[in-house]
């Protein structure tokens, strides 16, 4: 039987680290496979029969300097005790952790250009422009001191890492770093004793130009796994129950299955439960995303962290932890966070033979060098400008800088990337999903027909009436009304799940659905016409009798967004296949797609299934869904490109890789054409890093490169490709 276990990793920043762990872990006794995500810093293993765990702590932390920070196992392990990480774990591994790694980079960076910012000073004064502004040997001496803490303090963990990595024959980029560094600092000592040249004061600057890399690296990731932290937080804190007939306040682990929930007006709902006392209605928009409360009563199932609106709720408690919905829904959306999204493979490739590749070609270069000159001085030269012109600080900006720029653009236009690799699946997106309630919707119900031979009239009791109930359907009716002065009513009455009743100018008047007429006997055969009408277009219809006599019917449907048909006709025209997911009913899903231009629907489709539908398409193509309530979480997350509405609710937000501010599905549009500006910004910028190596390691191997030049060459280049992501900016969406 194959388990799971995820683990979490602190240390990872390149492509390179995720290669080495996920190769470390394959080769632990009863691991089958491993999925190392470097965004999220997490791996997930499958594995069969019993795991060591010092041995999957020894396989990561081997190959680098990498740290296991918790290993947690599903449900159904062995190894329960780590089954239920705590809310500060999760707190822990989520954004505190991202953002203490994002100030880590920017404090070193800042205090590594602070000293090397003298260093340079002193070495190009000289060098550049012939002004020798200290004696050499006091300048070499100067230049040693300022590059120690530069090279081995702020540099310590990339050192740290490179070399213990290639004691085991893991080689990553950290490692060029390193060697390019310590061999250009010996070298500056060695003058004292040896007829070398100097060029410690580059070593420094290798350093601080690779440690302004890792900072904007750290800042194009984002923010990883706080979804997480989002979810937990939508529960309640406290619970009133019943003990011995007295209303008492408890944490809410505490809650025990059986227990009697009291839940007022504008409360929260602790934990899953069944109404046994009370009626009222309930917003549940945070779990299912549609706007419409929902009516409770006796024996009706609630949710927790649903909201409770006009009525007291007498509940049974019958799920609490880790059985709740909501806890299943973290689940989800952390199984989903831990699928493979797909990583540029050329990269991969590239990444994996060309650290290897550069060391065999700086020792040729260096014996090469002994063997034909005999000189030891021009070897150690020939050899550091390998290494430094070689070092991939092009190669770790390109996609960041553009990535950023993107971003920055986006940003302004209401589009917000919050994971890279949205950039690097948009251009092969085949089908785009779209939840419907809040996303191609208003998530506002609006009267959309009336029918009545009166209509001003029946307008006029019905709003007069409605403006005593809370329920979004009145307030629709109040808003269509829009009167300055409402007609007095008196013995108003809810009637839960059927309307409302009451007394206008005596007369008794009733608003609601057909069960409520019959109830009722109210005749309805001069409208039933009508109303399957009303019913096939998707409308929630509701019947308006006075004096026990229908005289019209009111038509109420979400409205669509007022540019949901533009931006999906531009959708349909770039070739997408449009799909829209929803949980209504199919004759009210496909009145809205109808509406908008949708020629695909899935309707009925419960929350906990959205992820599987995207599942099930991602065999045919890549997909991008688009949503906005905490349904739709896992399925944002399961998505190749999950685009979120900023409208929605936080978990949403913050599962999608693309975030659209504004909440309009023309950004839907703009964000496809602003990924696929940034990609061809990132492709052009790995192709400059790519031929710039190819073009500059032949001209150092063959000694035309003083290593002070070849620094100089690879500033250049990583300002290139900064500048060329720069000019992204000028584009149009």
């Amino acid at each position: 039987m194959i388990k799971k276990l995820k683990i979490d990793i602190e240390g990872m920043h390149c492509a390179s680290c995720q290669l080495n762990i996920t190769k470390s872990l394959k080769k632990v006794k009863n691991v089958k496979n491993a999925d190392v995500q470097l965004l999220s810093k997490k791996a997930y293993v499958d594995y069969e029969g019993d795991i060591d765990e010092n041995e999957l702590r020894k396989a990561v932390e081997k190959v680098g300097n990498y740290k296991v920070k918790n290993i947690s196992y599903e449900e159904h392990s062995d190894h329960m005790q780590h089954e239920e990480p705590s809310h500060e774990s999760h707190d822990h591994h989520s954004g505190i952790a991202e953002k203490s790694e994002i100030k880590m980079w920017k404090k070193k960076l800042v205090w590594a250009w602070i000293i090397t910012i003298p260093i340079a000073i002193l070495m190009f004064s000289e060098r550049l422009f012939g002004i020798e502004l200290l004696p050499k040997e006091l300048s070499t001496r100067v230049i040693l001191i300022l590059a120690f803490p530069v090279i081995f303090i702020l540099g310590w963990n990339t050192i740290k890492g490179g070399f213990k990595g290639i004691i085991r024959f893991y080689f990553n980029m950290d490692l060029l770093i390193s060697l390019g560094t310590i061999i250009a600092y010996l070298s500056g000592i060695a003058t004292f004793l040896l007829p070398v040249k100097d060029y410690s004061g580059v070593a420094a600057m290798i350093m601080a130009i690779f440690l302004t890399g890792k900072y904007i690296e750290a800042k194009a990731r984002g923010k990883a796994g706080e979804e997480i932290k989002k979810l937990l937080e939508l529960g309640a804190k406290k619970a009133t129950i019943l003990r011995n007939n007295k209303e008492i306040i408890i944490n809410i682990s505490e809650i025990r299955i059986g227990d009697i929930m009291v839940v007022k007006p504008g409360e929260k709902i602790p934990t899953d439960g069944i109404v046994v006392k009370g009626e009222s209605s309930v917003d549940e928009s945070m779990v299912t995303g549609e706007s419409l409360p929902v009516e409770k009563s006796k024996n009706s199932n609630v949710i927790g962290a649903t909201i409770n609106q006009d009525g007291i709720l007498y509940i049974k408690a019958t799920k609490i932890g880790k059985d709740t919905f909501l806890a299943h829904i973290i689940k989800l959306v952390e199984e989903a966070q831990g699928s493979k999204i797909p990583i540029q493979e050329f990269a991969d490739k590239v990444t994996n033979v060309f650290v290897p590749s550069v060391l065999v070609i700086t020792l040729l270069t260096f014996f090469g060098w002994i063997y034909f000159t005999g000189s030891i001085a021009n070897s150690l030269a020939a050899a550091i400008s390998v290494l430094v012109i070689a070092c991939p600080c092009a190669l770790g900006l390109a996609t960041p800088t553009a990535l950023m720029v993107g971003s920055g653009m986006g940003a302004k236009n209401g589009i917000l990337i919050r994971k890279g690799e949205a950039i690097q699946t948009m251009k092969e997106i085949k089908y785009i999903i779209f939840d419907k309630t809040g996303t191609i919707t208003k998530g506002k119900p609006e009267v959309k027909e009336i029918f009545s031979e009166n209509k001003k009239h029946l307008l006029e009791i019905a709003a007069s009436l409605e403006k005593l109930s809370q329920h979004p359907i009145a307030r629709a009716i109040v808003e269509e009304a829009n009167m300055k002065k409402y007609k007095s009513v008196n013995n108003f009455k809810t009637l839960r799940g059927r309307g409302i009743e009451g007394k206008i100018e005596a007369k008794k008047v009733a608003i609601g659905n057909t069960k409520l007429m019959q109830d009722l006997k109210i005749p309805l055969a001069k409208f039933t016409k009508k109303i399957n009408e009303f019913e096939s277009n998707g409308l929630t219809t509701m019947i308006v009798s006075e004096n026990s006599k229908a005289i019209g019917i009111i038509g109420v449907a979400d409205a669509v967004k007022d540019d949901s048909k533009k931006a999906i006709k531009q959708l349909n025209d770039m070739k997408l296949e449009v799909i829209m997911i929803t949980g209504d009913n199919e004759r009210t899903a496909k009145a809205i797609a109808n509406e908008v231009g949708i020629k695909k629907v899935m309707a009925n489709v419960l929350p906990e299934d959205k992820s599987k539908k995207v599942e099930e398409l991602q065999k045919k193509g890549m997909v991008a869904f688009v949503g906005d309530g905490i349904n739709d979480a896992p399925a944002l997350k399961q998505s190749n490109v999950g685009i979120a509405m900023g409208t929605g609710t936080d978990i949403a937000i913050e599962s999608g890789d693309i975030v659209l501010a504004k909440g309009s599905l023309e950004g839907v549009v703009q964000a496809i054409n602003l990924s696929k500006a940034t990609f061809g910004k990132i492709k052009q910028n790995l192709f400059w890093a790519f031929a710039y190596n190819t073009i500059a390691i032949p001209v150092a191997i063959a000694g035309f490169l003083h290593p002070a030049v070849a620094e100089l060459a690879m500033a250049l280049s990583s300002i290139t490709v900064v500048g060329n992501a720069n000019l992204l900016r000028r584009k149009k969406l």
